[in-house]
């Protein structure tokens, strides 16, 4: 032993590693399971046995978000410059007439964050894109400022993925360079 980091005896090649990959033979598991498997068998044994840790993600994330085209309601209504809720949840409306960005972190102006801290965080953007995406009905409240073109100034409804134009997931970031893989 060096400075207290056990030496860990290496008995595999990438290429074996790769070649019980494409087998579907390959042990893989995640940073937080290998810790234990760790502890229980020691590192030399761990080792041994495990082919793969993943430490990676590519997946939404807290940069992630969604864009949302609403379509026209009758009368017309310009969300663009107004405010509109999704579930309570605020959302970026600074895009055209029907068009609103809703982020993963964005939570509803009654939250208490980290008044109390640590913050619960029990609702926010994150869960209204699952729930769209599971289907789920979701309130839409709006306020505008209201045009010849655009004459409503209010709007209360519910949307799903079945009642608007479109959606689409948006992330700005979802992979890293420091969350790689360990062989």
């Amino acid at each position: 032993m060096t400075s207290g980091v056990a030496s860990i005896i290496m008995s595999k090649t990438i290429a074996e590693i790769n070649d019980k990959i494409k087998s579907g033979k390959a042990v893989v598991v995640t940073a937080e399971e290998v810790i234990d498997i760790a502890r229980k068998k020691g590192t030399n044994k761990a080792a041994a046995e495990i082919d793969v840790v993943t430490t990676g993600t590519f997946s939404p994330m807290c940069s992630s978000g969604v864009f949302l085209n609403i379509g026209h309601s009758k009368p017309r209504i310009k969300l663009g410059g107004g405010k509109v809720y999704l579930n309570d949840v605020p959302v970026y409306t600074g895009l055209a007439a029907v068009d609103v960005f809703l982020g993963a972190t964005a939570l509803p102006e009654d939250d208490p964050k980290n008044k109390i801290y640590p913050g619960e965080f029990r609702y926010g953007g994150g869960h209204v894109i699952e729930e769209l995406v599971a289907g789920k009905d979701i309130k839409l409240v709006a306020a505008a400022y209201g045009t010849d073109c655009y004459p409503r100034k209010k709007l209360e409804t519910w949307i799903n993925l079945k009642n608007i134009n479109n959606a689409i997931l948006f992330n700005i970031r979802n992979a890293y360079q420091n969350y790689e893989v360990a062989v």
